[in-house]
């Protein structure tokens, strides 16, 4: 049997690749490439957007805040509670930590160190999300001092802890750095 010469140099190259890997190669290229574009949209469209990114941390320049002075500002869409603590609060505070409390917790553990007198806390009562008064100049601030949620009765020392009502924990404090001595970015 003969094998007819021209017929097979039709079908290959001097390297020994034929015209139909050549065209294997080129279609399954085509379609990873292909693939490739249509994945590409549908994963980038689950990255966060910008303003969700913007809203992920805040800067706050606490250096203005007065002793005895608080701030509201948000924080991811919620308020935000920037109290610095005057001298009398901490001790009052510190007196306190061995208090019996439904949440215990002491104000070193709700402050940074060497930064005592700045507390900050999810303006949020823990009982059902309503936003505590004694954060504006004025406010009831209840009987210990701190934060007074007047919807259901719920009232925080000046730490922030639950000390009577019905909140279940204290004012939440979220994750937050100095960036300097005057400006904190939580989040």
């Amino acid at each position: 049997m003969a094998i007819n010469t021209a017929d097979t140099s039709a079908l290959s190259t001097d390297d020994g690749v034929r015209r139909r890997d050549w065209i294997h190669i080129a279609a399954l290229s085509t379609a990873g490439v292909g693939g490739a574009s249509l994945l590409f949209p549908l994963i980038s469209q689950m990255a966060p957007s910008e303003d969700v990114l913007a809203a992920s941390s805040t800067d706050v320049d606490v250096g203005a805040i007065q002793p005895g002075q608080s701030i509201k500002t948000t924080f991811r869409k919620q308020p935000l509670f920037v109290k610095r603590l005057t001298p009398e609060e901490i001790a009052a505070a510190k007196k306190d930590d061995a208090a019996d409390m439904r949440d215990p917790a002491t104000l070193a553990s709700r402050t940074k160190e060497g930064h005592e007198d700045i507390l900050i806390t999810m303006g949020v009562c823990t009982h059902l999300g309503c936003v505590p008064l004694g954060a504006a100049e004025g406010e009831n601030k209840g009987e210990f001092g701190g934060y007074f949620c007047p919807c259901h009765g719920s009232h925080y020392d000046v730490a922030g802890r639950i000390r009577k009502g019905p909140a279940p924990l204290n004012l939440k404090v979220p994750e937050y750095s100095f960036s300097s001595d005057t400006v904190v970015r939580v989040g």
